[in-house]
């Protein structure tokens, strides 16, 4: 008898590459059928400016993608009253759309500022790593789009992964450690 290993999905992030063309916001809006409009507390993803670096004419304006954390120590999931947050058994911070009452105890738990109330749904919702596209093989919208390969996904359990392969080679960071969230994103340094 088989057993299957347990996956884990991680991103790693090497905002050196990003150039800010906003692709990644572009394709997740559109494969979630997210219609923002002009309200800006409406993202799954988002890119920060970190500021301009360097003396003239060598100058560089540094970007910072970034999304959901899908924390393995999520503090979005222990305040749920209804457990409309959850993990699934892959590592991705999940909601149960039907479960949730909007009370937002979620949204002012997450240290990332990742969720937000969905003008389509009413709910609360946030970035899913595009989970219905994992379960067919393919990977999320933000990663496929983005011309400069910033994001890379994959099975950190899987030693032959590229995920595993760039944290196993490179020295990365996480976002707010002393959290104690054990985020699934990983940024390069």
């Amino acid at each position: 008898m088989s057993q299957e290993r347990k996956k884990r999905w991680v991103m790693v992030v090497d905002p050196d590459k990003c150039i800010d063309c906003k692709a990644c916001d572009v394709a997740c809006k559109r494969e979630n059928g997210m219609d923002a409009g002009t309200d800006q507390q409406v993202y799954r993803n988002w890119i920060t400016s970190k500021g301009v670096e360097g003396t003239y004419p060598y100058l560089k304006e540094r970007f910072e993608p970034s999304q959901c954390q899908h924390c393995q120590n999520p503090p979005c999931v222990k305040v749920c009253p209804t457990s409309a947050s959850y993990q699934t058994e892959d590592g991705l911070v999940a909601i149960d759309y039907k479960r949730c009452i909007v009370c937002a105890s979620c949204i002012l738990a997450c240290p990332y500022d990742a969720r937000y109330k969905s003008p389509q749904t009413k709910v609360i919702d946030k970035c899913t790593f595009c989970a219905h596209r994992i379960a067919e093989g393919k990977l999320p919208a933000c990663v496929d789009t983005c011309p400069t390969k910033v994001r890379v996904f994959g099975d950190l359990n899987d030693p032959n992964s590229e995920v595993a392969r760039l944290l196993a080679t490179r020295h990365y960071r996480v976002l707010k450690p002393e959290q104690g969230t054990k985020p699934s994103l990983f940024y390069l340094s």
